[in-house]
């Protein structure tokens, strides 16, 4: 790679987009030019970056000549569509969709677990997990370098911002009819005050907690549960990892929160799992709840590590570990992760 080489954001209005250019102003300035793509009705608009104000140009195949790095932050059909062109054009690609985790050609890379993944990438494009998985799997990574994963039971409950800008509207939309009523203490009341207009998910989610995030799999089992089971499973290079996943939406803007049972080789102790995670990088430990002290999406919402709390032994299985752990599903859970990746590959040697 070369010096100070040129980037491009893929998608730089969108959520993920916009926490992107927050993330590459914030961190050390390695990147050349930093061109911003969109769709064409955003094309035209000025976007900071960098403290710069930057024009937004539309998403074509010469908009992604000259570029070195490309960060795709767009729903799977357009990352399905333009990442392969990018490539093609001799960029390599971080993709945050789902559009490419499980091709067997392209590596799913969380820096702080797998980072020597990225370097083989015969498609020329690095895919992240789906922000669920990287709410979880950095912790779940230091344990199992030290202890071996050997099964894992998860529940996700999950902040409405999982489902982009529509889900954030929603929520925000249903509390404003809620608030200041007597709602939920009677069958259906909530329901009948929010109407028929549930956005992305299948039942109100204000007052309420919904267990259904995705689309039906066989078996019951949703679209995300699966994908949750999968990417941990290829991350961690467990691919007979026992994974059970519930996905339980929240009303809960942004921070996804969730439950681990994690089963390992042998007896394990907290003390142990406990310096383990105070000194796993983009991990933070925080954990004593004498003191009240535990991870909640209120407190970790805008930060980039992952939070771990209730870390205790399971009563009836000395090997197995049950926690609850917070991300911030727009920062690590895909933007963060992604500007990790693209500055792994900018430190490669030309």
């Amino acid at each position: 790679m070369t010096a100070r080489p040129a980037l491009a954001v893929v998608g730089a209005t969108g959520a993920v987009g916009t926490v992107l250019l927050q993330i590459l102003s914030q961190h050390a300035d390695i990147w050349g030019e930093i061109r911003l793509i969109a769709s064409p009705r955003s094309a035209g608009r000025k976007l900071a970056v960098r403290g710069e104000e930057v024009e937004v140009v539309p998403l074509t195949e010469a908009a992604l000549d000259g570029i070195d790095v490309a960060l795709f932050g767009v729903p799977d059909e357009v990352a399905a569509q333009w990442a392969p062109v990018a490539a093609a054009r001799g960029a390599v690609v971080v993709d945050t969709s789902a559009a490419f985790r499980m091709d067997p050609d392209v590596p799913l890379v969380v820096p702080e677990v797998n980072p020597h993944a990225v370097r083989r990438r015969p498609r020329g494009i690095v895919a992240g997990p789906g922000c669920t998985t990287l709410s979880m799997i950095v912790t779940l990574g230091a344990l199992h370098a030290e202890f071996g994963l050997r099964g894992l039971v998860v529940s996700a409950y999950q902040a409405a911002s999982g489902a982009g800008r529509a889900g954030v509207e929603t929520l925000r939309r249903q509390l404003s009819l809620v608030a200041g009523t007597e709602l939920g203490t009677s069958p259906g009341d909530v329901r009948r005050a929010v109407g028929d207009d549930t956005g992305p998910f299948p039942e109100p989610v204000a007052l309420n907690v919904v267990p259904w995030a995705g689309s039906l799999c066989a078996d019951g089992w949703s679209s995300e549960e699966m994908r949750v089971r999968d990417e941990s499973r290829k991350v961690l290079g467990l691919p007979r990892l026992p994974v059970a996943v519930t996905c339980v939406r929240v009303p809960v803007v942004t921070a996804h929160s969730l439950t681990l049972h994690a089963r390992f080789e042998g007896e394990v102790t907290v003390d142990r799992a406990r310096e383990i995670l105070a000194t796993a990088p983009g991990v933070v430990l925080y954990d004593d709840p004498a003191a009240g002290e535990f991870p909640t999406p209120a407190d970790v919402v805008g930060t980039d590590p992952t939070w771990v709390g209730r870390v205790r032994r399971a009563l009836d299985d000395p090997t197995a570990l049950e926690l609850f752990v917070c991300g911030d599903n727009l920062r690590k859970g895909s933007a963060l992760n992604a500007a990790q990746i693209a500055e792994l590959v900018a430190a490669e040697p030309a």
